[in-house]
């Protein structure tokens, strides 16, 4: 059907399609009005309505029904905390856990609890991670989901270590093994007890009965019995290789233990490696006049006395170059002529080229042991980034020299001992010195003594460091255990395709981070943590482990804990029968092993220790950028070894906490926020109020928690002012329903006020798209979406509107009804849609609804619930029209109040008209839908021009076109709008300009005060 622009306008059977279509009776706020013409709402309204509510006197005042609540405007001081504290004794939040557990619910929602570090106070990196998965948990809960979260801890390793020995100072030399895990225990132990208190108190919801601790006998037991389960399958070996060694620490170091110093200086040098037997196609090249020799550079000087060759890129083209200044023939890659000669402050004279291929079987001589040969060897890591290309290789030391060493059957010999100092076998001149302070020095005088160093220069760039120490590490080859992850990683990636990563971006950075990866050291020579379970012959490089040495340890630890290692002996260690193969106790040659597992193995080995029911697999893992490489790859890649599958179905990926300024917090910059003061306060609480932990949760939540997040004290203070706007949308919904039922009260969604089904159609709308966002974990469009409603489409909007409704009509009136209908399930939603988020306010609010026959959790009452009976398909399009008319009169009282004008509005016969007429079904009136919405006192709806217009009169003119269904209905109508100053008096009870004198009330106000 289509109808044209004819003078008639529609048909009776169009308009009752397009009452269909409206749902009408119905009459919401165009989109348009959002935006100018409501903030013109804002200030230019300022009736009657907005005037009772500060109406201190006047002998109609008790006849006026004024929000009645006892819900607090503001919480000021302490009060907030303490309410805080007293709503989590009152309702229940300890017992919340265990109760939705015992629910009878299909559907289980697992969140798997990545461990925090148990060496510390809680920071407000914890409560960025804690409370993410708090409201993730709170929600599943709501939506009907049994939710599994077993908080834990991740509680040995050399951190922990560390902090123990350091505190300790000079006693630390002289304990034992066993002394230092137990120091170690209860350090942990006291850094838990402080971090689950500040959990709690920020309205953590979990299983704090049961928590998981990597020190537990059970777990660890657990963590041996997989530990062999992939020795079995070969994944687990034993070998001689370069790793990160922290000489700080005296043990390897896994990547994601190290930190990178971008300010790190290395003394960088050019050294000659002279050509000793040049492949025949250099030979020829080289005219024999001149000594020539192969140029390399490098960042780690101390490295060269144990160089076994000089690589070269096989596809790139190299240069034989002669010095201007010496004389010398140099060889280097053709790219890097240039900038070497620069570096080197000479010219370079190209006397030949070459391909790298045509180095291949030619020799040097090492430049600091002169009988000593260093051969040529092509290799893929070679790069022309930086250098000569040209590489020293040190298998001992570099994992791309020792690929290369394994391919051509070249030494790997170690002179660096556990302190990172040069071993007797290192030659006088460097024994016993450190290699990263005078050991290089030492080297470098040794070059210039061979005539073999260029030149030296200092160059800052980044460089690894332990994570704890914050000293640098070298690489160092040493007999240490690996998992073999070539397989697995290409297992895990096809893996990884299923599941989701939130932010989607953070799936690619964690493959790029398991390609980075060779292999997987996951020995550690330290003594707190969990053993490796093998026993070392005390004189011959063999080792004994099988599955009945692992069973029989793993059961004495699952009793006994760990520490049955270094107490028992080592016959009570081995079962009965393998201590009779090996000879019986007094014949053992065996002793068990001192290496530790590396923590990033304890805590990933946690899914076969937490995760409920034979699938063993999370819903989520929820956890900060650095776990990337560390808890959800070591998570990954043991579930994959042990079971070919993921432990997780979702991941979502955080970024750290920052300064206000995007800096790193530290307490030398002062920058550095504790959870627990912008909880309680401060020292000077005038400086550093007690904010509650609902702000730190609103903080959590409204942070883009994908990027960095940054915290500051004007950051916590903007969160409090925002829960103060909510607070008091809140106290205006809680006061309004005050004396209304909604069992007995309610309105039918086809009877209630136009205005009030709008509000429900954009609720049901804020419903679904909150929802959807919790789904996606992203809490700060959950945050942004009921901000825009609260403040836009409520305090600023239909709040404005109701007001006289709410007041001055009578208690039971269906109009006033149907308005404190939609106030309730505003309320309700509102509510339900923050819980999560802010869990002692939605408890808060619900200690306060009035018509609650007794006080209950918002928690165990379930979801938002909407009705489809809210929504008004093609509702908004159809009453843009009645919007441009509000925004004609509006706009032309700026600063003015509303009440004092009255509005006449004229529209041409057709579907505007008829649908204005539904808003107003008499001609003029005062208490019309359509007067209510124009806030005007007074609204004329006229199809023509009227007969006589007051001088004092304005006009605005414009046009509409309603255009539904794709143009199936389509019409466009013109419409003017007169605006008039009253002539009524100001009635003494609404104070709308609608009495006959200002003594006199209204006939509506007259009416209700009559029959009270």
């Amino acid at each position: 059907m289509r109808w044209g622009l004819s003078p008639r306008g529609p048909g009776p059977a169009a308009l009752a399609a397009a009452r269909s279509l409206w749902g009408l009776p119905c009459f919401p706020c165009c989109p348009r009005w959002r935006g100018t013409a409501r903030r013109l709402l804002v200030r230019s309204v300022t009736g009657a309505s907005n005037e009772l509510q500060s109406s201190s006197n006047g002998r109609y005042r008790e006849t006026v029904l004024l929000p009645q609540t006892s819900f607090p405007m503001k919480l000021l001081g302490r009060q907030q905390p303490d309410l805080e504290l007293e709503i989590q004794q009152k309702c229940g939040f300890s017992e919340l856990y265990s109760w939705q557990r015992e629910r009878k619910v299909k559907t289980e929602f697992c969140l798997h609890d990545g461990p925090p570090y148990a060496n510390g106070d809680p920071h407000v990196g914890h409560a960025l991670n804690k409370i993410l998965k708090d409201i993730a948990n709170r929600y599943h809960m709501m939506r009907g989901s049994k939710v599994h979260f077993v908080p834990g801890w991740d509680c040995h390793g050399l951190p922990i270590e560390v902090k123990v020995l350091s505190e300790l100072g000079g006693k630390a030399q002289n304990l034992s093994a066993v002394e230092i895990r137990e120091k170690a225990r209860s350090f942990a132990r006291a850094a838990i007890e402080k971090q689950r208190s500040a959990f709690i108190r920020w309205g953590v919801m979990a299983d704090w009965d049961n928590c998981y601790y990597t020190f537990d006998g059970k777990y660890e037991a657990k963590q041996l019995r997989i530990f062999y389960q992939m020795y079995e399958k070969g994944l687990i070996y034993r070998s001689y290789k370069p790793v990160f060694w922290s000489p700080s620490s005296r043990t390897a170091l896994a990547e994601a233990e190290l930190e990178y110093n971008p300010e790190h200086v290395s003394r960088s040098v050019y050294v000659k490696f002279p050509l000793l037997k040049p492949a025949p196609k250099l030979a020829s090249l080289i005219d024999g006049s001149a000594p020539a020799s192969c140029l390399v550079w490098t960042t780690q000087p101390w490295t060269i006395p144990a160089n076994q060759a000089v690589c070269y890129m096989p596809d790139a083209k190299y240069a034989i170059v002669k010095c201007s200044t010496s004389g010398e023939l140099y060889v280097l890659a053709a790219d890097k002529v240039t900038p070497v000669a620069s570096a080197l402050k000479t010219t370079f004279e190209v006397i030949s080229t070459c391909s790298g291929a045509d180095l291949e079987n030619g020799t040097c001589t090492h430049p600091l042991i002169p009988d000593k040969v260093s051969p040529l060897l092509p290799a893929n890591h070679v790069t022309m980034a930086k250098g000569t290309g040209l590489v020293h290789t040190a298998p001992a030391h570099g994992m791309e020299d020792y690929s290369v060493a394994s391919q051509h059957d070249l030494s790997m010999d170690c002179v660096v001992d556990e302190d990172g100092v040069f071993t007797d076998a290192a030659g006088p001149e460097l024994r016993r010195k450190a290699v990263l302070e005078e050991g290089t020095d030492a080297v470098i005088k040794m070059l210039q003594a061979s005539k073999n160093l260029l030149k030296e220069e200092t160059l800052v760039h980044s460089y690894p460091y332990d994570w704890r120490t914050k000293k640098p590490v070298v690489i160092r080859a040493s007999k240490q255990w690996f998992v073999d992850i070539t397989d697995l990683k290409t297992t895990a990636k096809e893996l990884l395709k299923k599941v989701k990563f939130i932010p989607a971006s953070a799936l690619n950075a964690m493959v790029d981070t398991m390609d980075r990866r060779p292999y997987w050291c996951i020995s550690r020579q330290r003594a707190w943590g969990v053993p490796i379970p093998v026993f070392h012959h005390k004189t011959k490089d063999e080792f004994l482990i099988n599955s009945q040495t692992v069973e029989h340890v793993a059961q004495l630890v699952e009793q006994h804990g760990s520490d049955v290692w270094w107490t028992l002996p080592p016959e009570q260690l081995l079962p009965a029968e393998v201590l009779a193969q090996a000879g019986g106790a007094d014949a053992l040659e065996f002793a068990p092993g001192r290496d530790i597992l590396d923590i990033w193995f304890d805590s990933g080995t946690s899914w076969s220790c937490v995760l409920p029911g034979t699938d063993q697999t999370a819903d989520l893992y929820l956890e900060g950028k650095d776990q990337l490489g560390g808890w959800f790859q070591s998570s990954l890649l043991t579930s994959v070894a042990v079971r070919k599958k993921a432990p997780f179905k979702t991941v979502v990926v955080h970024g750290f906490t920052l300064g206000e300024k995007g800096e790193k917090m530290s307490k030398s910059l002062g920058n550095v926020v504790d959870p627990d003061v912008v909880v309680n306060g401060g020292q000077d609480q005038s400086k550093e109020p007690p904010y509650g932990a609902d702000v730190l949760r609103w903080w959590v939540a409204e942070s883009n928690v994908f990027t960095e997040v940054t915290i500051s004290p004007s950051v916590l203070s903007a969160a409090r002012d925002d829960i103060s706007k909510l607070r008091n949308t809140l106290r205006f919904l809680l006061g309004n329903v005050a004396g209304f039922n909604p069992e007995t009260d309610s309105i039918p969604v086809d009877k209630m006020y136009v205005i009030d089904q709008y509000m429900l159609h954009l609720l049901q709308d804020l419903a679904g798209k909150v929802t959807d966002s919790y789904k996606q974990y992203d809490f700060g469009k959950v945050i942004r979406l009921l901000q825009a409603f609260y403040t836009r489409e409520l305090s600023n909007f239909y709040f404005s509107i109701i007001k006289d409704r709410l007041y001055c009509e009578s208690a039971g009136d269906p109009k006033r009804r149907s308005c404190q209908t939609a106030l309730a399930e505003i309320l309700d939603v509102m509510v339900r849609a923050f819980a999560p988020i802010l869990p002692h306010l939605a408890e808060e609010v619900f200690q306060h609804i009035p018509y609650a026959k007794e006080p209950r959790s918002v928690f165990r009452t379930g979801w938002i619930n909407t009705s489809s009976l809210w929504k008004k398909p093609g509702l908004e399009e159809a009453v843009e029209s009645a919007c441009a008319m509000r925004d004609k009169f509006l706009g032309s009282i700026p600063g003015r109040n509303a009440a004092e004008y009255d509005v006449t509005v004229v529209i041409e016969p057709g579907l505007l008209f008829e649908i204005m007429e539904m808003l107003q079904a008499e001609e003029t009136s005062s208490t019309s839908q359509l007067s209510e919405l124009m806030m005007a006192s007074r609204t004329t709806l006229l199809s023509q021009e009227p007969q006589v217009t007051p001088g004092d009169a304005t006009e605005h003119t414009g046009t509409f076109l309603i255009n539904l269904e794709g143009g199936d209905i389509r019409e466009e109508s013109s419409y003017k709008v007169i605006v008039t100053p009253t002539t009524k008096e100001k009635c003494p009870r609404c104070w709308k300009y609608t009495a006959t004198s200002s003594d006199t009330l209204c006939p509506r106000c007259a009416e209700v005060v009559g029959g009270t």
